[in-house]
């Protein structure tokens, strides 16, 4: 199979910088991108099931992949929420596409957010997994604003094999997120 740009660039100098930094003493021991979920809930969708579907279409144009429509696991009559009911769509992506889809993230959809000066890097969970939010999805140049019936944000996680925040951070920051400060 053969592997992207970005993917060469992870394996030629990513992986041996990593491995010098924190003295890995094996290849397996480094850390590498393990998947990307891109995940939208969408209230609205409780009272109109086409937002939902405007949903849909949006992140498999954002992705390249066909997301799967979550459902509500609890009834909350506060929300006028019932189980089972659909509230929103997400997508995992692995290998080629999730190289793909970083690469498009990092180099054209972020720069294009208006006064942006970096991601937070305090968005770690603990484990070396980033968690990226984003308030709209017209950021991303498949999107065409002008037929976009409904604003909807996303969170875009990055599970890594890191144990640590500091590893995961390394990771992120040499692959090309860029970290504010």
């Amino acid at each position: 199979m053969k592997r992207t740009q970005f993917e060469e660039k992870y394996f030629n100098e990513c992986v041996p910088f990593l491995q010098k930094e924190f003295s890995y003493k094996n290849l397996l021991q480094v850390p590498k991108l393990a998947k990307i979920v891109v995940n939208t809930s969408l209230k609205e969708a409780t009272q109109d099931a086409k937002v939902l579907d405007a949903a849909v279409i949006d992140i498999a144009a954002i992705t390249g992949q066909k997301p799967v429509v979550t459902r509500a696991k609890k009834s909350i009559s506060n929300f006028k929420l019932r189980a089972g009911q659909p509230i929103g769509a997400c997508v995992t992506l692995r290998r080629t596409k999730m190289f793909e889809f970083f690469n498009r993230l990092v180099n054209v959809s972020l720069p294009r957010v208006r006064d942006f000066k970096g991601v937070d890097p305090k968005a770690f969970d603990g484990r070396g997994n980033y968690t990226l939010g984003l308030t709209e999805q017209t950021i991303f140049p498949e999107i065409n604003p002008d037929r976009t019936s409904k604003v909807f944000g996303m969170n875009i996680s990055f599970v890594t094999t890191a144990r640590t925040d500091k590893e995961g951070k390394a990771l992120l920051k040499f692959m090309g997120v860029p970290f504010k400060g």
